[in-house]
């Protein structure tokens, strides 16, 4: 009895515990919503609160047609974007934005796919660099739709502004290339040797990633920290983006893990700090260029010399800017984020426009100006469904400063 008696009590504290809870609901100042009672699939209302954006972003220009990836801004504001080969209809890997157009840079027969002729023809771009000097490098990965790259046709290619016309190419040597290798994005120094560097990523998708150095002027490569942990794709990975855990999906059900390694790449104003980042990772890195440079620097020399700067979010592409400030975009947050000289990680852009931030570029006019290609909805990633919804997007946002020189 005395049991039961307690059990009794329990259930009155109970009902009057609910009655008191209802009316709070009803005269405490909140009001029990009918929806309460049922599932429902309403939108937010215009007084519901909602995730919040950082920063003003502009649209500099929208694509209709194949997706972006690389853009490039010039010391006197022209604009460039590339569009690689990957099963979009593309007619030119490299365009110029000519009064709300885009045009084949710097004609449309270089643009043409040519195999047989692999040197003189852009088979596919990934990634396109104003040099600050009157020339536009175009990187050539070869490999389209990730295939091996061909045989002589990963290159660098420099374009006078002035003329529009070929100036240099360097075709990267079979020393620094593996048989996936894919030459993602580049940065320059002149400052170093008689003609300059370059540092370029190769971010293999299947093979192991590495950062190559060559030569302006001879064309002489090295290829460092192949396969190391800072180059690799982090085995621990799981990117979420949109909600939604990202992986490479086919259309029997069946899935594997997004496997990209050393993507992102900037360089300190002063020439001596590389920063890069793998794609399938949320750290970055840097490492002293000198040492990179250096043949007789070992590989465990170097890769003991590489830093781990922490956690900045995923990100595709990296930038620099004249103040030492570096700037990452932040795929799973559609966030653009800068890492200030003191060390301290803050966001400059969050917008649900902002769907895969690609790459950044820095122009003279104080703006920070990023590709948004919804890179995450490709069919790859969803049973061979394209997700993706025309058009892409070129944003800008003001940062104040410069790009970091390169001579």
């Amino acid at each position: 009895m005395h049991s039961i008696h307690r059990s009794s009590t329990n259930g009155h504290l109970i009902r009057r515990a609910a009655i008191a809870f209802a009316a709070a609901l009803s005269f405490g100042g909140v009001v029990a919503h009918p929806a309460l009672a049922r599932a429902s699939s309403d939108r937010p209302s215009s007084n519901q609160a909602t995730e919040r954006t950082i920063g003003s972003i502009e649209t500099v220009a929208t694509f209709t047609g194949p997706m972006p990836t690389g853009v490039s801004v010039t010391e006197t504001g022209r604009i460039f974007v590339n569009f690689p080969r990957w099963g979009d209809d593309v007619q030119a890997t490299v365009a110029e934005l000519r009064d709300g157009k885009v045009v084949a840079y710097p004609n449309a027969e270089i643009n043409h796919a040519d195999a047989s002729h692999p040197a003189t023809h852009f088979l596919s771009v990934q990634s396109v660099v104003a040099d600050g000097r009157g020339r536009l490098w175009v990187l050539d990965t070869a490999a389209p739709n990730f295939s091996s790259p061909v045989a002589g046709g990963a290159k660098l290619i420099a374009i006078d502004l002035a003329t529009n016309s070929v100036v240099k190419t360097l075709v990267f040597p079979a020393n620094v290339m593996r048989e996936r290798t894919y030459v993602n994005d580049v940065r320059f120094d002149f400052r170093v040797g008689k003609a300059g560097v370059a540092y370029v990523t190769d971010s293999s998708l299947s093979g192991t990633g590495g950062l190559i150095v060559i030569d302006l002027d001879s064309g002489n490569a090295l290829r460092r920290l192949t396969g190391d942990v800072s180059t690799s794709a982090d085995p621990g990975f799981v990117p979420v983006v949109e909600g939604e855990t990202l992986k490479v999906r086919d259309a029997n059900g069946k899935s594997a893990p997004f496997t990209v390694a050393s993507d992102g790449i900037a360089l300190s104003p002063d020439g001596k700090t590389l920063y890069y980042c793998p794609l399938s990772s949320r750290h970055l890195y840097s490492v002293p260029t000198a040492m990179l440079r250096d043949p007789s620097i070992s590989e465990a020399q170097l890769s003991a010399a590489v830093k781990d700067l922490g956690e900045k979010g995923a990100s595709d592409g990296l930038e620099s800017d004249a103040n030492g400030t570096v700037y990452a975009g932040d795929y799973e947050h559609d966030s653009i984020r800068k890492l200030e000289p003191g060390g301290e990680w803050q966001t400059i852009v969050h917008d649900p426009r902002v769907l895969w931030p690609d790459t950044l570029s820095v122009g003279t006019d104080g703006y920070l100006y990023f590709t948004a290609n919804q890179l995450h909805r490709q069919p790859v990633f969803h049973g061979g469904k394209d997700e993706r919804k025309k058009p892409y997007a070129l944003f800008r946002v003001r940062i104040g400063a410069g790009p970091a020189p390169t001579f």
